[in-house]
């Protein structure tokens, strides 16, 4: 019955926050098979296959992939992230040779003479314009720009998937650049929603407001991770989006202090003065405090709290500006290009945290609003 659908999508990454969101577009797509591809099993839609696999694991890819002819779309949302190491890893060269090896190892293997192959998103992100090393930017950031010159597996994967479809000639790429990305990922390395959760849910369980724990203001850009699920589909058969790199945001931008008291208001609390703190430093090592939580509102969280936030806490103080003195630059990429090219999706960033901390205290993975404002 499945194998009567005409395209199929290969989710890699499936358990991570933008790979999630594809995972369950996708699977809602009519004429779509969907794939999930992940170490550890992925949460799967209905119609949605999983595939177990690590892509560190060149022999597992070949034997998984090398033989399959009914894969026709790659969404490459992996990344490998060194465990406690998030922003100092991102410009070690051994990350960054990994992060090579296990798109290749996904794409080698598919691109075989009777494959039928027609298009592979894979994603980069602000980093592209250094944003994790240059005090400033040019405002607004466009993807027309020449190559930033640092090093980063960003430039090593676009290489190859340029040096590759060259050759091949029988399928396209698209590159996105997301800016900050928000969604629902239990344990993602670069999430902040469930780290930002689990904060007010300790300082509501102390008795304290929840007040704002980052540095200066910066005007920035966030991407809901649906939108980048939308946008991945619109791409797959896109004439305009063949071979092409696009900046990609929810279409406004925000302050983290001015979307403070909504996202307060979303978990029922009430927002106090500012109060800067590592959650890095603070919130991981709060799993007591954590398991109290979780009994007492039967919670259906996991109780190991690593397994809740990932290396959220740390990238939350690297994007809300922990110890950094201010002014800051504002930070923001041009998405004219994706509209012009014929993505139009939008959401207001306040609507965006509204929406994803609402589904994971629908999910109870959060205690409600109500029971904040309760007790």
């Amino acid at each position: 019955m499945a194998r009567e659908k005409h395209n199929t999508a290969l989710i890699v990454g499936a358990t991570g926050v933008v790979g999630q969101a594809c995972l369950r577009h996708f699977a809602g797509l009519a004429g779509w098979n969907t794939i999930g591809v992940a170490r550890r099993t992925p949460t799967l839609p209905a119609g949605a296959e999983a595939l177990q696999l690590d892509l560190q694991d060149r022999a597992a890819c070949e034997a998984a992939l090398g033989q399959r002819d009914d894969i026709t779309h790659v969404v490459y949302a992996a990344v490998y992230e060194q465990p406690g190491g998030l922003v100092g890893g991102w410009r070690d060269s051994e990350q960054m040779r990994i992060n090579l090896d296990m798109l290749r190892n996904v794409i080698e293997p598919l691109d075989h003479p009777g494959s039928r192959l027609q298009h592979v998103s894979i994603m980069q992100g602000g980093k592209a314009y250094g944003v994790h090393i240059h005090p400033k930017i040019a405002v607004p950031a466009r993807e027309r720009w020449p190559r930033d010159a640092h090093d980063n597996f960003y430039w090593l994967q676009e290489d190859f998937l340029r040096e590759r479809q060259a050759r091949s000639s029988r399928w396209y790429f698209t590159i996105f650049r997301p800016r900050i990305v928000f969604g629902d990922a239990m344990g993602s390395n670069m999430n902040p929603i469930p780290a930002i959760g689990v904060y007010a849910w300790l300082r509501h369980e102390q008795g304290l407001p929840m007040s704002y724990p980052g540095g200066p203001e910066r005007v920035n850009q966030a991407i809901d991770a649906d939108l980048i699920a939308q946008a991945c589909a619109w791409a797959a058969s896109a004439d305009n989006a063949r071979n092409e790199t696009f900046n990609l945001d929810n279409g406004d931008v925000f302050v983290w202090q001015n979307v403070w008291p909504a996202i307060a208001d979303a978990l029922g609390m009430e927002t106090g003065d500012a109060a800067p703190a590592s959650l890095a430093a603070t919130v991981p090592g709060e799993q007591l405090a954590w398991e109290r939580i979780v009994d007492k509102y039967q919670l259906q969280a996991p109780r190991q709290l690593q397994s809740f936030i990932g290396q959220g806490a740390a990238y939350a103080d690297f994007q809300m500006n922990h110890g950094k003195e201010g002014p800051l630059p504002p930070v923001i990429m041009s998405s004219v290009k994706i509209r012009q090219a014929g993505f139009h999706g939008c959401i207001d960033t306040e609507d965006m945290f509204r929406k994803w901390f609402g589904q994971l205290q629908q999910r109870g993975l959060l205690p409600s609003a109500q029971q904040a404002r309760s007790g």
